[in-house]
């Protein structure tokens, strides 16, 4: 499979800049595989997908506010920060990009903040763009989290092209949100409102969350041609005994295994045996997904319309065959489908 096969045009003014009032009232593509059936519902008709004991797994990773925007020391050249990772909570050190990175060198120090409330030294140089901060703080690590945060704005897609807003705080993340670590917010998730959990948890479906906590491969530009030589960045993924044994039992029943998202689908396919079970897992993934690709557990996805190129676009389409997602992709093009994290849902059956 080729990069060129993910070339399609698409529109600027359908992708989403601001997500829908309400959660769930984003339009959703219905997606049958089998048959190559397509349908145009609001995502709260998801509801009407699902019976009970089918299974839904969720992550419930929290995304925080990554991008910051500091001075050089001397300079006062504006550069931005994208903290990637804290490396060691004692040492105040992070894994971080920075831009323009030319600019920056070991020794460096960057001021954030009006009156300087933070400072950072640069400590080492990890890539080509990357570096490694050391934080001076004096307070607890707790105080230092709070203060970095209140510095930080949500790290927004750069094909979003607008400041992240207050808006964004809780609109740019899932309402189950519970273990802060991504940078990136898991878009399908951000579809389900809390009524639309409930109704589903009154029809009697499972509800399984993992974490995976989504980091900036999954927007990275792929540069080789040929797709089994990319390289995908390592994400870190939690599944615990609680969510082993709901997938488990749904697949023993034949019900519905319904992976809430690329990350979901990529974690869950790192961690099912050989025989077609998931285990628990407590590791690191860099599972790249395209077709062709024979998926052992899930038998559903929801996900999101997304940008040419995309690894999150050819996961689609290793699950609902190629072809069949061109065709949708053309399809909600030519209907306006909203594409991006804040745009509208496919569900593919």
């Amino acid at each position: 499979m080729k990069l060129s096969k993910f070339k399609f045009d698409l529109p600027k003014e359908l992708i989403a800049y601001y997500p829908v009032e309400n959660r769930d009232e984003s339009r959703m593509m219905v997606v049958h595989r089998k048959t190559g059936k397509i349908e145009h519902k609001l995502f709260k008709d998801i509801l009407g997908y699902f019976e009970e004991k089918d299974t839904l797994i969720f992550n419930d990773t929290q995304v925080f506010p990554a991008r910051l925007y500091g001075n050089k020391e001397r300079t006062g050249a504006q550069i931005e920060v994208f903290l990637l990772r804290e490396l060691n909570p004692d040492l105040r050190l992070w894994d971080v990009l920075v831009d323009p990175a030319r600019k920056i060198r070991i020794g460096n120090k960057l001021y954030f903040g009006e009156g300087e409330t933070m400072v950072a030294e640069v400590i080492d140089n990890t890539t080509s763009r990357g570096r490694t901060l050391r934080f001076l703080y004096d307070g607890t690590h707790d105080e230092f989290k709070d203060s970095l945060y209140a510095l930080g704005g949500m790290p927004l897609p750069e094909y979003i092209e607008r400041p992240a807003e207050p808006a964004d705080i809780e609109r740019y993340q899932t309402i189950f949100a519970k273990n802060e670590g991504a940078v990136i917010a898991p878009a399908a998730g951000m579809h389900f409102s809390r009524e639309l959990m409930k109704r589903l948890e009154i029809k009697g479906c499972e509800l399984a969350f993992i974490t995976v906590h989504s980091g900036l491969g999954n927007f990275r530009d792929i540069d080789v041609e040929d797709l089994t030589k990319h390289k995908m960045d390592s994400e870190q993924v939690i599944i615990g005994e609680n969510a082993e044994k709901m997938v488990n039992k749904a697949k023993d029943s034949n019900k519905q295994i319904c992976a809430v998202g690329g990350s979901v689908m990529r974690a869950l396919e790192t961690a099912t045996t050989t025989l077609g079970y998931l285990k628990p897992y407590d590791g690191w993934t860099n599972k790249f997904i395209f077709p062709t690709y024979d998926f052992a557990l899930v038998t559903s996805t929801v996900t999101n319309f997304h940008m040419p190129y995309s690894v999150m676009m050819m996961q689609a389409a290793a699950f609902a065959g190629y072809e069949l997602l061109m065709e949708t992709y053309a399809l909600a093009i030519k209907e306006k489908y909203r594409f991006g994290v804040y745009g509208d849902a496919m569900l593919i059956v």
